[in-house]
């Protein structure tokens, strides 16, 4: 009978660490988010867009690794939006082709 098989990483694989995030949107969506969260930390882990289809079509899912500070002090009151692009959501899945 073999032996038991030991569940965990490969002492071989680099120790992981930090914020894991899988994003799905529209490019702009993902270039917007990724921006946001850059600001909030460092990017470690920046994966390939990959298409989505069917139902899906025109929208892309993406993988990030961030490094960010946990102590961070989030700015008090609320935030200025107004030099910020705002992303036409209705307009964008109109937009979007049928699979």
């Amino acid at each position: 009978m073999p032996a038991a098989r030991r569940d965990g990483p490969s002492p071989r694989d680099a120790r992981l660490s930090g914020l894991e995030v899988w994003l799905t949107g529209t490019p702009a969506e993902l270039d917007a988010v990724t921006a946001a969260l850059v600001d909030a930390g460092h990017l470690t882990q920046h994966g390939t867009r990959r298409p989505l289809t069917s139902a899906d079509a025109g929208r892309y899912r993406l993988y990030l690794r961030l490094s960010v500070t946990a102590d961070r002090r989030r700015p008090a009151g609320t935030p200025d939006a107004s030099g910020g692009a705002l992303i036409d959501l209705a307009a964008a899945r109109a937009a979007r082709r049928p699979a």
